[in-house]
């Protein structure tokens, strides 16, 4: 076997080095690099977009090689050709999820592109739950795990909660403003050490949800989009093209599934492969533990959604039971059958107008997602459903054309307003109340 010699991040680079952060989830990722730095690593979220990042991809990277791996990788070669950076004193952070995806590979491809390049001694760090990279691996201690956790709870509350006001708010930026705030208080507490026990959560949720609830609103009905796909174009406005701003533009509520759900998810998988295949006592039961300790704060998640009057998501045990019958649970490769799954609970929540992103040739996208369109249309005739492919040869102007032939059947479906009966928050309710009589 041959001996790897590529640079490690050892515990003394925490002191000296900064890691560089891709920008997959900018929410949720926010509070998991405060995270990191309560750890004791020096971070940054990176925010480098434009067509060099593709470009700087397809240049080290071969071109059948999967999209995110293209711009994950020309994200981060061309921050460290900006010059904001000490080279020797910089490394990467990317995540690997261990399962059949090429995802898992990309950590290679990352270091081959690196040497390259000319940053061959800048160490990559592999953040992961499988066990993978142990000489150079961000250390999964309980400590961390409880702040990774709660940088996807928080994240996901503040991304629905944002996604369901900002369409209505009556002062233009009031619920992205708010977002802005919330983060910054979350990340605080967190490079504090506290702010993420499960206590602190239960306390926090309930009235991050009430100052979004008191934003004045006016509730006119608009087109309910939902998106799906691959996990990195899903999110990441570089990889989609910034597709939840176009949407916002089209006058669109979004709805974009949360990153618990794809966590769930991956906990769910390992006991039904050792069901379907055979296993131990132990592999049989290990993700009903670990989602058994999720499924806690989820419920306080959808309980605060509802008390506040926004749309909740489905409780994971419900949403696993969607695809029965449509999509089998073997089908576990990348986003697998949570993809079919999450079509379906947005179909049946009123967000029937769905896009589903993908990078151009990902297998398992293309029979989860695009594969299963035509089915779910037999099931569910309003369903309007359409995929768009990611990728370098994929012009924007084509991708958003797409999007708005989807958007015109959507907007010709729509219940024309009635104004004597829009709805309004009780915020607004209150402003209008004469004052001192």
């Amino acid at each position: 076997m041959l001996e790897q010699n590529y640079p490690k991040f050892t515990p003394e680079m925490k002191a000296t080095h900064k890691i560089l952060i891709p920008n997959m989830a900018p929410v949720q990722f926010r509070i998991l690099a405060a995270a990191m730095e309560q750890q004791g690593y020096q971070c940054e979220l990176l925010g480098n977009c434009g067509n060099q990042v593709a470009e700087l991809g397809l240049k080290y990277v071969h071109n059948d090689t999967c999209y995110p791996a293209l711009l994950v990788i020309g994200q981060f070669l061309d921050a460290l050709q900006s010059g904001q950076y000490d080279l020797d004193h910089t490394a990467l952070i990317i995540t690997q999820t261990g399962g059949g995806c090429r995802a898992s590979n990309y950590i290679y491809l990352l270091r081959k592109a690196l040497v390259k390049a000319g940053f061959g001694q800048i160490p990559v760090l592999s953040l992961n739950f499988s066990g993978l990279e142990k000489e150079s691996s961000m250390p999964m201690t309980l400590h961390f795990m409880h702040q990774a956790l709660a940088a996807i709870y928080y994240g996901d509350l503040l991304v629905t909660l944002k996604a369901q006001t900002a369409p209505y708010e009556l002062e233009h930026g009031a619920a992205a403003r708010l977002q802005e705030q919330w983060l910054d208080t979350i990340c605080g507490w967190v490079r504090e050490n506290r702010g993420f026990s499960n206590r602190e959560i239960k306390a926090a949720m309930p009235k991050i949800a009430a100052d979004f609830a008191a934003i004045p609103v006016k509730r006119v009905p608009k087109v309910k989009v939902g998106v799906v796909g691959e996990i990195y174009v899903k999110y990441s406005p570089l990889g989609n093209n910034d597709l939840e701003k176009f949407l916002a533009e089209q006058d669109c509520e979004v709805n974009i599934p949360g990153l618990m759900g794809f966590l769930q998810y991956c906990a769910y998988n390992p006991s039904e492969t050792a069901r379907l295949y055979g296993g131990s006592f132990l592999e049989k039961h290990v993700s009903g533990l670990i989602l058994g300790y999720i499924a806690g704060m989820e419920k306080v998640m959808i309980r605060v959604l509802k008390e506040n009057g926004f749309h909740a998501p489905l409780p994971f045990s419900e949403l696993s039971k969607l695809p029965d019958g449509i999509i089998g649970k073997g089908d576990k490769m990348g986003e697998g059958w949570l993809l079919t799954a999450e079509m379906i609970e947005l179909i049946q929540s009123g967000y029937e107008n769905i896009v589903c992103a993908q990078p151009f040739g990902c297998l398992p996208n293309h029979i989860c997602g695009k594969g299963m369109i035509n089915k779910l249309r037999e099931l569910y005739p309003q369903a309007n459903i359409t995929p768009i492919d990611y990728d370098p040869s994929a012009t924007r102007v084509n991708q958003e054309n797409r999007i708005k032939l989807m958007l015109a059947v959507a907007w010709e479906r729509l219940p024309k307003p009635d104004p004597e009966e829009s709805v309004v928050s009780p915020a607004e309710e209150e402003a209008k109340e004469p004052v001192g009589v």
